[in-house]
């Protein structure tokens, strides 16, 4: 098979050199305010856009807890994968996001207002954790990635980091492993191709909650949640949303099949 192409991107910047005081207006709003009606204007705008162009469809959203805290976590290749994970859920997707993107101007307005907040690059940032766990607290829903940053390859990752371990078992919550299928190639709009995208939402994982996890325990679980992504995904590849979701429907047969003669033998 031919190896895919490499994503066109801008060189990586690994350290923000600016201080946490810096970044301690937006952690303040972030931990305080719910995200505002900007969070609905750009959603409807980017899904109508995601829907046009991208022709973005998604397998078992009905799988994301629609109460209670939650964490999204699904795997990173394009700039618009937070779009896409959060196009359909009903539910206001907190972003965790690199804190290149806090640099003035009417992006970090958007940003601010949307409920997204940063993650210093470079940098042990425990105020993100912070603010992550306190949004989980109050029953919120935060997506997080498992990988870090953007894969430059168009490939998954060898392996997660322990970061989204971590906030697993600090918090407690939910997490949803996510499959975003086809946005490896979303910066090819400008050679006026765009690909299908898919978004697949896989059983909801609950750890036991633990207040202070060790590396080698943030890294079992991030290990255990990434193994979720890369089923989900590798499904996508191999069968395509048709089979995915057929394969889905014999379930859901199969499981209604037994039930009818569970009850039968009752």
């Amino acid at each position: 098979m031919p190896e895919k192409p490499l994503v066109e991107m801008k060189e990586q910047v690994y350290k923000d050199p600016r201080p946490k005081e810096h970044f301690d207006q937006f952690h303040t709003r972030s931990r305080t305010k719910s995200p505002e009606p900007m969070y609905s204007f750009v959603r409807t705008c980017v899904t109508l856009y995601g829907l046009a162009f991208f022709r973005e469809t998604c397998i078992s959203s009905e799988k994301v807890p629609q109460s209670g805290p939650v964490i999204l976590a699904p795997n990173h290749f394009s700039f618009m994968d937070h779009f896409f994970v959060g196009s359909f859920t009903r539910r206001k997707v907190r972003f965790m996001a690199k804190s290149q993107l806090f640099g003035g101007g009417p992006l970090q307005f958007i940003y601010t207002h949307g409920g997204v907040f940063p993650v210093r690059r470079g940098q042990r940032d425990e105020e993100a954790f912070i603010t992550a766990n306190t949004i989980l607290g109050n029953g919120g829903c935060v997506a997080m990635y498992c990988e870090g940053g953007r894969s430059r390859t168009g490939e998954l990752a060898e392996r997660p980091k322990p970061g989204i371990g971590r906030l697993a078992l600090e918090s407690g919550a939910a997490i949803v492993p996510v499959a975003i299928f086809g946005s490896a190639t979303v910066r090819d709009w400008r050679k006026l191709r765009f690909p299908k995208v898919v978004v697949q939402y896989g059983d909801p994982i609950v750890f036991e909650k633990c207040e202070d996890p060790t590396r080698d325990q943030q890294q079992a679980v991030a290990d255990e949640i990434f193994k979720e992504i890369k089923l989900l995904y590798s499904g996508l590849e191999s069968l395509g949303r048709k089979g995915v979701m057929e394969r889905i429907r014999e379930e859901r047969r199969a499981l209604r099949r037994s039930r009818r003669k569970h009850t039968a033998a009752a």
